[in-house]
């Protein structure tokens, strides 16, 4: 596609020239999917149009035909400011049309660890998962005990679980990663239980649940059915199993009295994410609130 000059870049073009500044920046294949998909849309609204003609009332309108929840039409409204903001830095616009749309109000769901009861019932339910589901090998019983038990006193996230290395764990018992989010390394100790379990599904092959061929997706949506089985046994409903596994490990160091910028790091995470999403949980907090209104009383 021919262009004419630098006020009549064709939308088309300018979304190409953004994925292809995306794929150039070494960004995850996740994040490249998601630039990929809002991408589509772009050109699906506005394959005619040329750059300089987008007004805010045009993205106003393109928002106004998404049926996501409030936490799924923020972030795309954040890739829209995004590609906006590239077409700004290449010339071609002069604001970013996309700025002034306020996003969605959302309502952050307050992190729910297991409670002590329903961690022994999950425990329960992890050994009775073979004499239910009798079709299930031995090895993926084995495999699913540990994974559980490696999220939960690890904090990691079920990506990095699954895909872990049996290298990825030192003569010490600890777990060193590159964190999925933050490409940061992150060493965590593991108690003995879990390592024990670990080695009981050792096959001598280079990763623990994967086998390292085929789509990883795959793989953790499988976990993923398997983890659901083993809540439906324990009695516990919803889903996002693993994600709480990890709410309980980070829960538990905050209740311990960890600081929160050694549970991010623990996490994966930034300060910010942890406070907003743990904040009731963190111990000097809660112990200065309760000194505070016993001071009160006098």
């Amino acid at each position: 596609m021919e262009l004419h000059g630098d006020n009549a870049i064709p939308l088309e073009m300018a979304v190409e020239r953004w994925l292809d500044d995306c794929t150039a920046r070494n960004l995850k294949p996740q994040t490249i999917k998601k630039y990929r998909e809002i991408a589509r849309e772009l050109k699906a609204k506005w394959s005619s149009l040329i750059i300089a003609s987008l007004k805010v009332d045009d993205v106003r309108r393109l928002r106004e035909g998404w049926d996501y929840s409030p936490m799924t039409m923020r972030k795309r409204l954040e890739l829209v400011r995004s590609f906006f903001s590239f077409c700004i830095a290449s010339g071609w616009l002069q604001s970013n049309p996309a700025k002034l749309l306020k996003p969605p109000k959302v309502w952050p769901v307050p992190t729910l660890p297991y409670s002590e009861d329903e961690w022994r019932n999950i425990l329960t339910a992890i050994d009775m998962y073979g004499e239910i589901y009798t079709q299930s090998p031995a090895r993926i019983r084995r495999q699913l005990k540990a994974l559980m038990l490696l999220i939960r006193y690890s904090g990691l996230r079920i990506s990095d679980s699954v895909s872990l290395k049996r290298d990825s764990i030192d003569s010490k018992g600890r777990v060193l990663i590159y964190t999925q989010k933050t490409g940061k390394p992150v060493q965590i100790p593991l108690p003995r239980h879990v390592l024990n379990a670990l080695k009981a599904c050792d096959e001598g092959d280079s990763y623990f649940f994967w086998s390292g061929f085929g789509n990883l997706k795959t793989a953790l949506t499988e976990w993923q059915e398997r983890m659901q089985k083993v809540m439906k046994i324990a009695g516990i409903s919803g889903r996002g199993v693993a994600h709480r596994l990890r709410d309980t490990f980070s829960v538990d160091m905050l209740n311990a009295g960890v600081p929160l910028e050694l549970v991010a790091a623990a996490l994966g995470n930034s300060v910010r994410i942890v406070e907003k999403h743990y904040a009731p949980w963190v111990k000097s907090r809660q112990d200065a609130l309760e000194s505070a209104i016993k001071a009160a009383w006098v």
